[in-house]
């Protein structure tokens, strides 16, 4: 499967994302549901934001494992958090837990800030698409 990152120079250098992601069409697509901050038990691994941006990505790799693909695959990926404010004051080490999951893949994505989440204890909830 090969990827091409599209960023034209019309618009702003990314940093952290890529603004689209051309996949060639041999591949199977993979819409990875959003995924909170819990564990096999279905209970929240921590109150801090940055654990549990650690903990719902690593839920989004395992679903993708589970399909057969690796973090290279993804194309898109949502980022919905309760609290941006909160989300930019520990973007470095939210960076370097995104990093221990995707290395230096970044695909098309977007973050949202929401009132809420389902579960009332959840502060981010990732959802992804992959190309496989």
């Amino acid at each position: 499967m090969s990827f091409k990152l599209i960023n034209p120079e019309v618009l702003c250098a990314p940093s952290g994302y890529s603004h689209g992601v051309l996949a060639d069409g041999g591949g199977k697509l993979l819409f990875i549901a959003g995924q909170i901050a819990v564990d096999k038990d279905n209970q929240i691994v921590s109150d801090n934001l940055v654990e549990q941006f650690d903990c719902a990505l690593a839920n989004v790799i395992a679903v993708l494992e589970a399909a057969g693909g690796r973090p290279e695959h993804v194309t898109r990926m949502v980022i919905y958090v309760t609290d941006k404010t909160e989300y930019r004051n520990q973007t470095r080490e939210i960076g370097k837990r995104y990093r221990k999951h995707m290395g230096k893949h970044f695909p098309a994505m977007v973050l949202v800030q929401v009132v809420a989440l389902l579960e009332d204890a959840a502060k981010v909830e990732i959802e992804a698409m992959a190309v496989i």
